[in-house]
């Protein structure tokens, strides 16, 4: 198994360089400054996430969409991944993070445009789409298509599935000393139970879940933050100098930090907001919208909770503990720095990750089908769903440092294609915005 990980560590080093690392913060800015900073419009997309767009065609609701994708977004990526990306990078990591996220609004919003643009209707009268559709159909190379849907499913099974079952039996396992198998074994049940049921079912769940989990959550970070305020001000300076003076966690001469900080914050993030991944857009395309324009902007506002939100109080809470400089990594250091919550912080802890975790699994379970529909029709539906929940049980016994390092492999495999069709159908992505935003159209039809 040494062997195995040590193989696995050479090929994450290689996948995450500068190459990647540039491709995709390229594309975030890129979009951004096509977009004429489509950021500016956050306020007018949080309002349409809470309406109700009836008169649009699809299977649920914009808000069903968003916190669907919210809570396969909002994971061990929010906990875990910043507690990681800071042991390994340092706090600098926490402002790449960041900066991922304000950025990569614009990505999200590019992704929804093409995959409601070229979403298709299926015999039944319910909705595909996602960047599969997208490379067949608006760039004609379906081969691009059918390499991104393979990479979904694998990135649905390692990175969505089996990194959050771990994530959560770890905790528990430390935190109360319950086996991982068992921890492993109540996970998989709960999500048969969900996700027997559907798109529909998923989102009826996630739509109660989804606001609940995260304001508790938010709630808790906020209270050690305002317990601590007085060193708050040199926790923020420590993150701003550490991501451009290489103080890196593990030490090391100032150019290697300023890369492990680069590294671990923009891997973490993708992580965690899936901007530029092509994730979201897939359940997007099942939202009940008017246009294409519509739903991305409720789309991208999924970006600025997770990330610029979320992720964001976490990184605090961690790197203003102190607890990141002490060789703790993962879910120990988090659980190390909620524990400035007397009595109830593990618990406020435990019960976010644990929800967190089992809504990604919901979501993402959804990302995988459907990427193995556009492979392989209907049929491939039923055995996917009992293999998918015979992995959570999997990923909850295996190593921490393997599974999270195949989950940024996998994650890296999925961009490359669905970057390529944001960059090739950027023009299509404006002129759609040109139509219905920059013209005030928003309530039009797309067949108007």
């Amino acid at each position: 198994m040494h062997g195995f990980e040590y193989y696995v560590q050479q090929a994450v080093d290689f996948v995450w360089g500068y190459p990647l690392i540039l491709l995709l913060l390229g594309t975030h800015l890129f979009l951004t400054f096509r977009l004429k900073f489509i950021q500016r419009y956050l306020f007018k997309a949080i309002k349409l996430s809470v309406a109700n767009d009836s008169d649009g065609k699809g299977d649920i609701s914009q808000f069903g969409a968003l916190t669907t994708a919210l809570a396969a977004t909002l994971g061990t990526g929010n906990i875990v991944g910043v507690s990681t990306a800071v042991a390994l990078g340092g706090p600098g990591a926490v402002l790449w993070m960041w900066l991922t996220g304000i950025f990569g609004i614009s990505t999200k919003y590019a992704e929804a445009v093409l995959s409601i643009k070229y979403r298709v209707k299926n015999e039944d009268g319910s909705f595909s789409g996602g960047p599969m559709y997208a490379l067949e159909k608006g760039l004609g190379k379906k081969w691009l298509g059918v390499i991104f849907a393979i990479f979904t499913i694998f990135t649905a099974f390692i990175s969505m599935n089996m990194v959050q079952a771990n994530s959560i039996a770890h905790l528990v396992a430390e935190s109360y000393n319950v086996p991982m198998w068992l921890t492993g074994l109540i996970l998989t049940a709960l999500a048969a139970v969900v996700i027997l049921g559907g798109i529909k079912s998923i989102a009826k769940f996630c739509t109660f879940l989804v606001p609940i989990m995260a304001l508790l959550y938010i709630l808790g970070c906020l209270y050690i933050l305002v317990a601590n305020f007085s060193s708050l001000p040199n926790t923020i300076s420590l993150i701003i100098n550490s991501a451009f003076n290489g103080q890196a966690a593990i030490g090391g001469f100032a150019g290697a930090g300023i890369m492990q900080a680069m590294r671990f914050g923009t891997a973490r993030g993708l992580f965690s907001n899936e901007s530029g991944l092509g994730s979201a857009p897939i359940v997007a395309a099942a939202a009940q919208t008017r246009n294409p324009v519509r739903q991305a902007l409720v789309s991208s506002t999924g970006t600025f909770w997770d990330t610029v939100v979320v992720c964001a109080l976490t990184g605090l809470v961690v790197v203003n503990s102190g607890a990141w400089d002490d060789g703790l990594n993962g879910a120990a250091l988090t659980k190390s720095a909620f524990t400035q919550i007397s009595y109830v912080g593990t618990f406020i802890l435990s019960t976010g990750l644990l929800t967190f975790v089992f809504s990604t699994i919901l979501g993402w379970s959804y990302y995988g089908e459907k990427a193995l529909e556009y492979l392989v029709g209907q049929k491939g539906v039923k055995p996917y769903r009992v293999l998918w929940v015979l992995m959570v049980f999997l990923g909850s016994v295996l190593s921490l440092n393997v599974v999270w390092n195949m989950a940024d492999i996998s994650n890296a495999f999925m961009a490359v294609p669905n970057i390529i069709s944001l960059i090739f159908l950027s023009g299509v992505i404006v002129k759609e915005t040109d139509k219905y935003l920059w013209k005030n159209n928003l309530d039009a039809h797309d067949n108007d």
